[in-house]
């Protein structure tokens, strides 16, 4: 295992976690970004696809399965549990012009064409070439959402 690795996944653990604490804790959403968080759920479930057919260790389907978990359950709070308290108004990020444009271009960088087909990435076997590529280009933009939502709501 690469220790970069490891202390990035444990940075990025600890990050939804205490996400999900602040959430859960203050009982409101306020000044997050529901669609970002989509975006989130939808990169982790298209990226983690090869969970279902290819086992890598005990660590990385636990991680997966960790990501997938809370990310949904961030979109669950924020649209359902505290759903009263998230300002869908300030957060008028367009998501398709993200989603459309970076589903075009994994379908052009893609050497697969079917979405479902195991292909490798670096040696590593990957389910869904395009799925996996879309994620990728999208995990790119991700930050474009909470972006427009400061610039919105910034005094500046």
């Amino acid at each position: 295992m690469n220790l970069f690795r490891f202390l990035g996944d444990l940075s990025h653990l600890l990050a939804i976690i205490l996400l999900l604490l602040k959430i859960w804790k203050s009982r409101s959403c306020a000044g997050i970004s529901g669609k970002s968080q989509v975006l989130f759920a939808v990169v982790f479930t298209a990226r983690y696809l090869d969970l279902f057919t290819n086992y890598i260790s005990l660590y990385n389907t636990c991680m997966k399965v960790v990501y997938i978990a809370c990310s949904f359950t961030t979109v669950w709070m924020i649209y359902s549990k505290f759903k009263a308290t998230y300002d869908g108004n300030h957060d008028t990020f367009r998501v398709e012009f993200l989603v459309v444009p970076t589903a075009i271009l994994a379908f052009l960088v893609n050497h697969d064409f079917t979405p479902l087909e195991v292909g490798s990435l670096a040696g590593v076997p990957v389910v869904g070439e395009g799925l996996w590529q879309h994620s990728c280009c999208q995990w790119a933009l991700k930050g474009l959402p909470p972006s427009a939502r400061f610039a919105q709501t910034s005094l500046f």
